[in-house]
């Protein structure tokens, strides 16, 4: 079977990428809740939607308790990166 000479071209790695892996998903662990305790539970890792307008004004854009997603102050979650299991896991439910 002969190769396709484009092949090899398509490939984006070099081999030497030290950037950190980028899944498209981020989480965050909640460590405050006062004025939202209702939305968010505490210790309870949330998905991250990116909003860099609202990350200006020291807001991160999460999907809570509801399902949808809200804005809320940055300082109430640790952002976490997960293993690609868990990440896969807590994705599909």
């Amino acid at each position: 079977m002969k190769r396709m000479a484009s092949a090899k071209k398509n490939s984006r790695s070099n081999g030497s990428s030290k950037k950190k892996r980028k899944t498209g998903s981020e989480f965050a662990v909640c460590i405050g809740n006062s004025k939202y305790p209702a939305s968010l539970e505490l210790r309870k890792i949330y998905r991250v939607l990116p909003d860099d307008l609202a990350a200006v004004e020291g807001l991160l854009r999460v999907i809570d308790e509801s399902g949808e997603d809200y804005l809320y102050p940055e300082d109430y979650f640790l952002s976490i990166q997960l293993p690609n299991p868990l990440e896969k896991a807590v994705l599909a439910s």
